[in-house]
């Protein structure tokens, strides 16, 4: 069984951890102060029992090569990555916020329709600054959004890939596509989370979200085209005309 480090023990002899903030299958994640600067950081760990696995120490360090990657004020940033006795670490920075997840059903947080559409603008932004740079988060999920003033940072890059948009062979192009749509499919599955954040239900009976909810037709073809329901979408610029065109909608109502 894995120990994690006890609240109070230095991680490197300079990270002290002052709380767990998860501990999953894959790794543990601690938020630590550090003793040279008494700032706060964030060290994963990557379990113990994992460190022989293959595939679970690419899937670590590739995590590492993509933050490595990220000069963004809204999403982490690496500090090191280290071994201790062949253990696997690496030190981010500490975003003090809270995750999207219990912002809307513990805090009950709502999100009218323009609202949730210029959110969307928001994290459209975001992918966008990954996929100009290969990277392609894979887990666009509202517990990995965090909300700090009102803005989303994006976390957890745990599963995203990275790819090669110069290599022209066919069977690349297919795969960059497919995870961008995935990352279209993951926001779209956001936005609807938004948009029911304001729903009442009137009926006993649970019904499409196309008939419960009271949307502009331009949210909804957005909506249909980001969960594959319509014709997908191919790329980030045509999201972005889409969406324009529901917020002008909304704004116009």
């Amino acid at each position: 069984m894995d120990r994690p480090f006890k609240i109070g023990e230095a991680i490197n002899d300079c990270y002290e951890v002052r709380r767990i903030i998860s501990s999953g299958s894959y790794g543990i994640v601690y938020l630590c102060k550090d003793s040279r600067t008494d700032d706060n950081l964030v060290i994963k760990q990557l379990r113990p029992s994992k460190r022989r696995s293959k595939s679970e120490i690419k899937l670590f360090k590739n995590e590492i090569s993509i933050l490595r990657k990220l000069d963004h004020e809204y999403m982490p940033m690496l500090y090191e990555a280290f071994l201790i006795e062949g253990n696997y670490f690496y030190a981010m920075t500490f975003i003090d916020g809270d995750d999207l997840d219990e912002q809307l059903f513990s805090n009950k947080k709502t999100f009218d329709e323009g609202e949730s559409l210029f959110f969307l603008a928001q994290l459209l932004a975001l992918v966008a600054y990954l996929h100009e740079r290969d990277i392609y988060h894979q887990d666009l999920r509202i517990p990995n959004i965090l909300l700090k003033n009102n803005y989303p940072y994006l976390i957890d890059f745990g599963l995203a890939m990275q790819a090669d948009s110069n290599n022209p062979s066919n069977k690349n192009k297919e795969l960059i596509l497919e995870m961008k749509q995935q990352d279209y499919f993951d926001l779209g599955d956001i936005l609807l989370f938004l948009f029911y954040s304001t729903y009442e239900a009137k009926n006993k009976k649970a019904l499409p979200w196309t008939e419960e909810l009271s949307l502009t037709e331009e949210s909804i073809r957005l909506l249909k085209r980001l969960l594959k329901i319509e014709k997908p979408y191919m790329s980030i610029k045509e999201i972005s005309a889409d969406l324009h065109a529901a917020i002008k909608a909304v704004n116009q109502e």
